[in-house]
């Protein structure tokens, strides 16, 4: 049984071969139609979502299959008490896989403890966001062609941003990888992710200036900075604006720059924008889905993942 935790639980052949799964789903929606007829999704959301449970839920429904859960932690008995690890005990007799969103780090870790079913870690705390990075790694692909060789530049919440987390271990697996982290000195990345991309021989810089390094990027990856991972409101208040990307910032970017966000948005992307084609990000959560298919393929049915 294979569950997803952290993007690094999937070898970059495992990565390749689900987004190559995605693009055949994509090419060839009538012959995936039924390819989970008779199974069951969970979705246990502890914390608020909108474009991962659904997309999840879409998922599942395009292939076929069925769903289950609750959308928010006082819609379910942990509101009484019950513990996270009752919680998965009880929906594995009901489902035959989970995807599990929780405010906590390391909860789906405890999940993966208990279970009788695969485990999708569907964002826990600011820890990791596997499946949004299996989303952005398609994006990527899709928009430039490939997955090495690229400047990637990372904006605004990255100390709390557990997509940015995610992002980086992934693509600090493929050559020719540089990034640009892009954040006030408050929200700058966590030092096991500096490690990282030491021990995998990155090259980053860093910049507090979204100005000063735009026009070196082939991505750009904006964050909101986010209320829900802040102790104090005075810090919040005075951090959320401090990148905000508008049409005259993109003045000096490079013609085939993707701008990529993981959304919801706040402040951090002016909505003139969108009509910019450059802007992946609306193209991005439509891989969401198209992701997420081929990743519930892979963990539920032996064959996609060269098993007998």
């Amino acid at each position: 049984m294979r569950h997803l935790l952290n993007i690094t639980d999937l070898t970059v052949d495992e990565v390749d071969g689900i987004l190559k799964l995605a693009d055949e789903i994509t090419a060839h929606p009538d012959d995936y139609r039924e390819a989970m007829r008779y199974k069951k999704l969970a979705t246990l959301f502890f914390e608020p979502s909108t474009r991962t449970r659904l997309s999840f839920e879409a998922a599942m429904l395009e292939l076929g299959g069925s769903v289950l859960g609750f959308s928010s932690a006082d819609a379910s008995s942990t509101a009484k008490g019950e513990t996270v690890t009752d919680t998965v005990r009880t929906v594995g007799c009901y489902a035959d896989i989970i995807a599990m969103r929780h405010p906590k780090e390391g909860a789906p870790m405890a999940a993966v403890q208990v279970t009788t079913v695969p485990i999708i870690n569907a964002g826990d705390g600011g820890h990791n966001h596997p499946t949004q990075t299996l989303t952005d790694l398609l994006t990527i692909r899709r928009e430039k062609g490939r997955l090495s060789n690229m400047t990637i530049g990372l904006c605004g919440d990255l100390k709390f941003g557990r997509t940015v987390h995610s992002l980086i271990a992934a693509m600090a697996q493929y050559e020719g990888i540089s990034f640009v982290l892009i954040s006030p000195q408050e929200l700058r990345v966590p030092q096991y992710i500096e490690r990282l991309m030491r021990e995998k021989g990155c090259r980053f810089s860093e910049a507090e200036r979204m100005e000063d390094v735009i026009d070196q990027l082939d991505i750009l990856y904006m964050t909101r900075v986010q209320r829900e991972r802040f102790f104090n409101e005075a810090d919040y208040i005075r951090l959320r604006d401090s990148y905000i990307l508008t049409p005259e910032k993109l003045i000096p970017a490079r013609k085939d720059l993707s701008i990529l966000h993981p959304l919801p948005r706040v402040t951090e992307i002016s909505h003139k924008v969108d009509a910019d084609p450059r802007a992946s990000y609306f193209r991005q959560v439509l891989c969401g889905k198209q992701v997420r298919k081929a990743l519930i393929m892979f963990l539920l049915d032996p064959k996609q993942r060269g098993e007998a």
